[in-house]
């Protein structure tokens, strides 16, 4: 039975390192979801069929599973995606922090290696929980998204730290003395604690990073966890969570100019958010109608979508006008910005619902320097990915994130249902510049009536 069942993890590992090659374009993703949730279900079931267990357990565990995914995955709307990875992230570092702590008290007779895997699986697991639900909180707006800072935060965080390192320290060198237990108990607290600090000093606007570095977390537990099992095909799926967790967290944070050591220790995101320099200007409102007449006369316009498109729903009548525009002649593309919505990647899981052709995406540096060539770029939702603050202004929070130049486009519409700042609560100049026209209202019905106004003039 071992020889089938490492055949089959080897077959398992195949197909996760193949669904994440596919994963990494949008018309492959979902191939490359089915080939990894194929390799998950092969490792799962051989795992079962090895293991000496209570199948009247697992059934339960496997039906609960099923359903709270099943809901999840029916009821959950689009625009409340991010917060729902944030849980499932926290869900999986729950899941191997008792992974690890069942093993233990099964068997506390453990060597330094599996008694340190133990404690790293707890510590990483917890902070991953923990620090899932306080991004959820912040993405769900159920707490404040600012940055919210403790008297002697970075004091506190590094005493805890020190402190949780030093009693699993002692937990792997000696897993079954007197203190064992209170030590996995009190470093596993700590953890959970260190998740809540560590993510409350960050500003709503830079939970795309925090939500990939937890699932990197998660994914780093998970691998201890397979150590603790001794199975390999939870170390390797683990190890590719973390290690493209950690890759993309990399990938976000030169997308908002941070910097990776600070986000891992917690201090990005934590300074007062200041306004910057004083904006002046005018703004320019337009309506559907005098919109179109400029539509209609463009050869060339670029999309940019941000959080707003997901909150109207409006991803379907975006790709009608953009239809509608390619009908008359004119080039469309979609401007993706890394971190526009509240999670990576989730401007294209919109797109992609609304089957938008994968190439008509661009990136910022692909679309930017051609940007003075494009007649009209229509902002849809967007706001700190295009605030010219972030190049103009130093005094600004944004500044040196890098953006999409919308302002240097022949006309730019922005679609908004007010003058609000974005998710970090900065003013954006763009509002103000002479070539802006501003559509207030709802995105969707603001998009609708410019779709209406094609279809009239096309006789549809």
């Amino acid at each position: 039975m071992g020889a089938y069942l490492d055949l089959a993890y080897v077959v398992a590992a195949v197909l996760f390192i193949l669904g994440l090659k596919l994963l990494g374009r949008a018309d492959s993703a979902r191939r490359g979801n089915m080939l990894s949730a194929l390799g998950m279900l092969i490792a799962v079931v051989a795992t079962l069929l090895a293991g000496d267990m209570s199948w009247v357990w697992v059934a339960v565990g496997l039906g609960a599973g099923a359903l709270i995914g099943t809901l999840a995955a029916r009821l959950v709307q689009m625009t409340a995606m991010p917060e729902m990875v944030a849980l499932f992230n926290g869900s999986g570092g729950l899941a191997s922090m008792g992974v690890a702590a069942a093993e233990w008290v099964q068997d506390p007779q453990r060597g330094l290696g599996t008694a340190a895997a133990i404690a790293a699986a707890a510590i990483v697991g917890a902070v991953a929980a923990s620090g899932s639900v306080v991004a959820w909180g912040k993405l769900s707006e159920t707490l404040p998204g600012r940055p919210i800072r403790i008297p002697g935060q970075q004091f506190v965080t590094i005493t805890l730290a020190a402190v949780g390192l030093a009693a699993a320290a002692w937990f792997a060198v000696d897993p079954t003395g007197t203190y064992a237990p209170w030590l996995l108990i009190g470093f596993s607290v700590i953890a959970l604690l260190l998740g809540v600090l560590l993510v409350m000093p960050i500003g709503g606007a830079d939970m795309p990073i925090v939500v990939s570095l937890l699932n990197a977390y998660s994914g780093l537990a998970a691998s201890m966890a397979g150590f603790v099992l001794g199975n390999s095909a939870l170390v390797v799926a683990g190890s590719l969570v973390g290690a493209s967790g950690f890759i993309l967290t990399n990938i976000m944070c030169k997308a908002m100019n941070r910097s990776l050591t600070n986000v891992l220790f917690g201090g990005f995101g934590g300074a007062p958010v200041s306004s910057g320099a004083e904006i002046t200007g005018e703004v320019k409102p337009i309506s559907a109608e005098d919109a179109y007449y400029i539509l209609e006369a463009a050869s060339n316009v670029v999309v940019v979508p941000g959080y707003g498109m997901a909150v109207a729903q409006a991803q379907h009548v975006v790709r009608e006008l953009a239809e509608m525009l390619e009908k008359n002649g004119c080039e469309v593309r979609y401007a993706i910005h890394p971190v526009a919505g509240r999670m990576p990647g989730h401007m294209n899981v919109l797109l992609a619902e609304a089957n938008v052709p994968y190439e008509q995406l661009v990136e910022p540096g692909d679309v930017n320097p051609t940007m003075e060539m494009v007649d009209v770029a229509i902002v849809i939702g967007a706001n700190d990915v295009v605030n010219p603050a972030a190049r103009e202004d130093s005094s600004s929070p944004l500044y040196g994130m890098p953006i999409i130049n919308v302002d240097e486009a022949r006309t730019t519409f922005v679609l908004k249902r007010s003058m609000n700042p974005g998710f970090s609560g900065v003013q954006n100049p763009l509002f103000f510049k002479p070539n802006t026209r501003m559509l207030f209202g709802d995105g969707k019905a603001m998009v609708s009536q410019l779709v209406s106004e094609f279809k009239d003039a096309l006789g549809e």
